[in-house]
């Protein structure tokens, strides 16, 4: 596919992805690969995928799914048939990738399993999203993001200490999946490209999250630490934090190392403190956290956050003012990296997009369109992939196997 503002074809133009997968971990999933150009085919049922009800509405539209589901086509079949599931499977036969989340076992039930689907096409890449992975005593549970990250031990460090886990107000989990998930596809291909055959990624919401946990595991066995909630805090490190600001704001100074330390302290006029046996070493401060906070948040009290940014940045100290949404969509950053684009939308007239992650210098994704409404395309696709004709695309709609 062409890249709408570029004019050049991603660099995954040529490649066919089967998206069988709903709500978030999936759909962002085969974003990641129809930004970068390859043609995505979305499978919903006659309700739609749970998505298109996720999110803040405009005119009945789902602002959310207009970038989730972007540059995708959408087919309405249902799998509850055995007409339906047919048409899957012979859209499957020339994919070069199909991309699902239902729970373990579900997709073998329908006949649409890799085993099935292989025979007919041994080149194709499964990329399998679950919660707890295609095996193991876990892995018929359900498992949302949210319920992996309690498992995974990320929610008990999520928050204050002195209050219950909290919950990020994101999709943190299944949008770091929806990645590995993603590089899988990709080393997988890189197989196929040696071997001539596709394998089955397999990618847990629950592996994802607990990989966050990297720091702690090699500690646990050795020293027997079970990490707690720190806050704002970075553990055992000063200053790193969120700091209040003279008007209702908040910065967050970075300050983990001690020649930063030493920048940080020469900007606030106490220079004496980098030389200072309490505070000039990184572990000095991890021992005295509460007195480094409380030295930083008295000066930040004094001023305002855009002073404090400016003079942070001047210093060489890294500073950022903990942004609002209306703050993102003000920052000239964000504009010069493309990260707010705005698309035409059918309905809605103009809709601004999160822009395309990973920059590449000279293959770059791009956004064409929002995503479609539900079915749109079902219509087309039969006709160009499986080469139906009208009568036949009616008589399933008259069947309500298609949408």
């Amino acid at each position: 596919m062409i890249d709408a503002k570029t004019g050049a074809p991603g660099p995954l133009t040529g490649y066919r992805v089967l998206e069988l997968s709903s709500t978030i971990a999936g759909p962002v999933c085969a974003r990641l690969f129809a930004d970068f150009g390859a043609e995505v085919i979305k499978i919903e049922p006659p309700e739609g995928d749970p998505a298109r009800n996720m999110g803040l509405q405009d005119e009945g539209e789902s602002l959310y799914c207009a970038s989730m589901l972007r540059n995708k086509s959408t087919v309405c079949i249902d799998l509850k048939t055995e007409k339906g599931r047919a048409l899957v499977h012979e859209l499957a036969q020339s994919a070069d990738f199909l991309i699902e989340n239902f729970r373990p076992g579900t997709l073998e039930r329908l006949g649409l399993g890799y085993d099935e689907l292989s025979r007919d096409n041994p080149g194709l890449i499964m990329v399998r999203i679950s919660g707890y992975g295609q095996d193991g005593p876990y892995s018929h549970l359900p498992g949302y993001g949210a319920i992996c990250e309690a498992i995974a031990g990320v929610r008990h460090l999520t928050g204050d200490p002195d209050r219950p886990p909290a919950r990020v107000a994101l999709a943190v989990t299944d949008y770091l999946t929806a990645v590995y998930a993603a590089f899988g596809a990709m080393l997988a291909l890189e197989q196929r490209h040696r071997s001539g055959k596709g394998q089955v990624v397999d990618a847990a919401l629950y592996e994802a999250a607990f990989s966050m946990m990297e720091s702690y595991v090699p500690s646990f066995p050795r020293l027997g630490v079970v990490p707690k909630r720190q806050g704002p805090r970075l553990m055992n490190t000063a200053p790193n934090s969120l700091y209040p600001t003279r008007d209702d704001n908040y910065v967050l100074i970075a300050a983990n190392n001690d020649a930063i330390f030493g920048r940080l302290a020469a900007a606030m006029d106490h220079p004496e403190w980098a030389a200072d046996t309490r505070y000039a070493t990184q572990i000095e401060r991890g021992r005295r956290v509460d007195e480094v906070d409380a030295m930083v948040e008295a000066w930040t009290m004094q001023r305002p956050a855009a002073d404090i940014v400016a003079k942070m940045h001047a210093a060489g100290v890294p500073v950022a003012k903990v942004y609002t949404i209306a703050d993102v969509f003000a920052d000239p950053h964000f504009a010069a990296r493309d990260m707010l684009v705005k698309v035409a939308h059918p309905r809605l007239g103009e809709v601004v997009l999160p822009g395309v992650v990973p920059k590449l210098s000279a293959s770059p994704g791009g956004i064409r369109e929002p995503g479609h409404l539900l079915g749109a395309d079902t219509d087309q696709v039969l006709a160009t992939k499986l080469g139906m004709s009208e009568e036949e695309i009616a008589s399933l709609r008259a069947a309500q196997i298609i949408r």
